[in-house]
């Protein structure tokens, strides 16, 4: 019988953090150690579970087959040992961390993940900002964010760690609009938004004109213009209200949206590094428990 492994927990940060930053240099950095330590530490993890976990090349680390199916297993394992030390009075992590979101992921995914880290942290004070992307990226570069969900082109440049893929579908009250004669009346947030430049991006690729009927940075302003009738928009699926149409037919199809999280330059406090692995461990559930994208809740026409 083969003998039984105890996994070693640093071990596994140490692999972590490798995947998050794609590069064993920069995961020394964030780590407190040199960049052999670190690449040490991964080929013992993977000597313990005797499987590759990342494939290595002099410009590319990612992480294999197994080491993909590995990585929601080790945040689990981290966050329960976070967990257990919070609970037990041991976490003495304390301090600021500003987060900085898209409103509408942040209305949607962040208030469970961040209500439970509020709980399980009570000496981390946190502070919230919503935002577009290109003000929450400005603000990150300024210092005013120590930590920032953005919203990003799927397999564009490395913009921070994935969190998170949104399949994005056309909205309306009304779906004649999407089939009326002349320009598509488009609802979105002002320029550079990745849902509006999706949406903009895919008209002009089948030939169809657009004109901007609605603009506004809020969230709610623009559902308001839709249930109003004043156009169409793009959101992502899960987002739909029920009270909106999902159209499929008469438009052109919509590329997937990602958000992935960003740190402030620099040595992130020990408050931010602890609210980054929380949010990346809490999404991985969320992703989990629903199996990926829910089904849409309006109707498809």
């Amino acid at each position: 019988m083969p003998r039984r492994t105890n996994l070693d927990l640093d071990l596994v940060r140490a692999f972590l953090v490798v995947c998050e930053q794609r590069s064993f240099t920069r995961a020394g950095e964030r780590l407190g150690r040199s960049q052999s330590a670190v690449s040490l530490q991964v080929r013992r993890l993977e000597e313990q579970l005797g499987q590759p976990l990342l494939s290595r090349d002099p410009r590319h680390v990612a992480p294999t087959e197994q080491g993909a199916a590995f990585l929601p297993q080790a945040r689990r394992l981290l966050r329960l040992n976070d967990e257990i030390l919070a609970s037990l009075g041991a976490d003495d992590v304390e301090g600021e961390v500003r987060l900085g979101a898209p409103e509408d992921f942040a209305t949607q995914h962040l208030p469970a993940v961040l209500g439970s880290f509020a709980r399980s942290h009570p000496r981390i004070a946190l502070t919230v900002t919503c935002d577009l992307t290109l003000n929450l990226l400005d603000r990150l570069s300024e210092g005013a964010l120590d930590l920032a969900l953005v919203k990003r082109e799927p397999l564009g440049p490395d913009l921070g760690v994935r969190v998170w893929r949104e399949p994005l579908v056309w909205v309306a009250l009304d779906p004649e609009l999407a089939r009326r004669d002349g320009p598509v009346p488009l609802v979105a947030a002002p320029a550079p938004c990745v849902y509006r430049k999706r949406a903009v991006a895919a008209l002009e690729a089948a030939g169809r004109g657009w004109r901007a009927t609605y603009t506004s940075p809020s969230l709610a302003g623009q559902l308001a213009a839709l249930r109003g009738g004043l156009g169409l928009s793009v959101l992502p699926r899960e987002m739909a209200p029920d009270d909106l149409t999902i159209l499929s037919d008469d438009l052109p199809r919509l590329e997937d949206a990602e958000i992935a999280l960003l740190k402030a330059r620099g040595t992130p406090p020990p408050a931010a590094e602890r609210l980054a692995d929380h949010i990346l461990s809490a999404l991985d559930r969320q992703r989990s428990q629903v199996g990926g994208p829910p089904p849409a809740k309006a109707r498809a026409m």
